[in-house]
């Protein structure tokens, strides 16, 4: 299994694993997810994001999974802060435990650390054990908890 940066040419796959990662994880953990988003609007945003070098967009071969990392943008109430924000990362269900997701990560946080990153995030839904459990391995830790009401 290979890791790589997407190419241009590589958008529809990566726009392919998005909206499965929107079916598989928003669509079942929030009622109000756009689950069609990706299919109208991923290729342009993908492909905006494939060329962005404060962004990094990867894909595990044969369709194992991708990860979208980026910089955030400086903010001046955390001056001392440098934030790489994972943003969207997904293993093929029939491609977990394998390492792929631990892969992506890795790369994710060396491609973080070249940039000068001291902080690096990431957002899961709560009700996502597996996604937390799988991201605490790789030693992130709560830090800001988000409360919600209907």
């Amino acid at each position: 299994m290979t890791v790589s940066e997407c190419r241009p040419e590589d958008v529809p796959e990566l726009v392919a694993s998005a909206a499965a990662l929107f079916a598989e994880d928003g669509g079942q953990h929030d009622p109000f997810m756009d689950t069609g988003w990706p299919a109208r609007e991923g290729e342009a945003y993908y492909a905006g994001l494939v060329e962005n070098p404060e962004c990094l967009c990867l894909l595990a071969g044969g369709g194992a999974g991708h990860l979208i990392g980026r910089l955030r943008r400086p903010d001046p109430l955390r001056p001392d802060a440098v934030t790489a924000v994972l943003e969207s990362m997904r293993v093929a269900p029939d491609r977990r435990r394998e390492g792929v997701g631990s892969a992506l990560v890795a790369a994710f946080l060396a491609w973080a650390r070249e940039r000068g990153a001291n902080e690096m995030t990431v957002q899961a839904y709560a009700q996502n054990a597996g996604a937390l459990d799988f991201y605490r391995a790789h030693g992130f830790r709560p830090f800001l908890v988000s409360l919600t009401r209907s």
